[in-house]
């Protein structure tokens, strides 16, 4: 088979969780993502919701059989020599539907060819392949160096956040929601006495308002000491499910060009939103009224092109203390509206 060779490697990429308006759950799920010719190929896949096999909440013995299985070193797990490269976030079935591809060796080289997206045992190339996709030619050496570490050290375990406030129900209530979309989380008034080892297993820091800055400065310190390094979040409001949203995107620590989703601000009734390829946006607005009761609304939700884009919002949703969420299936990012 002739094709060009492609670069290959692999890199963290997350499936953002969150508590949807109409009051549904989003599972958090975090795995590593192919790169093929510096991009992540997920993002050659429309707007498709799914994660790859190489996921972090995977078993340990499972998440090795699915690195050997891309390495050839075990046989395809569906018939005609095809791999499941991307499937379901909520479950492993593929009636779900996954993108498969047959994955085979090329005397050193891999290839990866015939890409199609399969729901049952066998693919039907003519009416479910992805025809525009592949074949990519890899050179062996190079991906055989990117996949065998993981055997070693497997994938990360997701990380947790710790929860710093004075308002114990507002905690209590956010533990919940990141416990339900499979975020752990604790929650304390200080990190003072808890050991290095367990700091590091913490991805991000959420602070209250009520928490001042001189406390704040205290968390940082012990933190650093440790040798933790975490995302700190200033939460917004006691709004649960935009503190969420704030915590999924200090969890996203990918660089900017692995991500859909690279900018938001809201202003003036707008909201201003970059993507780097064609995906689904949805925009939330939440609100607290006069009497601190909390207000949701969606008020976007379409396909846009790469590029930078304006949209203009309900008057109604971002009257007052407002803030607006943008989501795409792989991405969350959060901003108060200015006035």
């Amino acid at each position: 088979m002739s094709a060009e060779y492609a670069t290959f490697g692999l890199a963290p990429a997350m499936r953002a969780g969150g508590v949807l308006t109409n009051g549904d759950y989003q599972v958090h799920r975090e795995f590593l993502d192919f790169i093929v010719n510096g991009s992540p190929l997920l993002f050659q896949l429309s707007d498709l919701d799914a994660v790859s096999p190489l996921a972090s909440d995977v078993p340990p013995a499972i998440f090795t059989a699915h690195v050997r299985s891309l390495l050839l070193e075990a046989d395809a797990p569906l018939p005609g020599g095809r791999y499941v490269i991307y499937g379901c976030p909520e479950c492993e079935g593929l009636e779900c539907g996954a993108v498969t591809a047959v994955i085979e060796a090329d005397g050193p080289d891999v290839i990866w060819r015939d890409f199609a997206w399969q729901t049952e045992e066998r693919a039907d190339l003519e009416l479910n392949g992805y025809h525009v996709l592949g074949p990519f030619r890899f050179h062996g050496a190079a991906y055989r160096e990117a996949l065998r570490p993981l055997l070693d050290g497997a994938a990360e375990p997701a990380r947790r956040v710790l929860l710093i406030g004075a308002r114990v129900a507002v905690l209590a209530k956010l533990a919940a929601a990141l416990r339900t979309i499979g975020i752990g989380a604790e929650i304390t008034q200080d990190a003072a006495g808890v050991p290095p080892e367990e700091l590091r297993t913490y991805g991000a820091v959420a602070f209250g308002r009520a928490v001042s800055e001189s406390d704040r400065a205290a968390v940082r310190e012990q933190f650093e000491r440790a040798g933790a390094e975490v995302a700190y979040v200033d939460g917004l409001a006691p709004i649960i499910p935009l503190l969420v949203a704030q915590i999924e995107s200090a969890l996203d620590r990918r660089a900017v060009p692995q991500r859909r989703l690279t900018r938001l601000v809201a202003a003036d009734g707008e909201a201003g939103v970059e993507v780097a390829s064609a995906c689904r946006v949805r925009l939330t607005a939440y609100r607290l009224d006069r009497l601190y009761r909390t207000h949701a609304e969606d008020v976007f939700d379409a396909v846009l092109e790469p590029g930078r884009h304006r949209i203009a919002l309900d008057p109604k949703a971002t009257r007052g203390e407002s803030f607006v969420v943008a989501r795409t299936t792989g991405s969350v990012l959060v901003a108060a509206m200015t006035r």
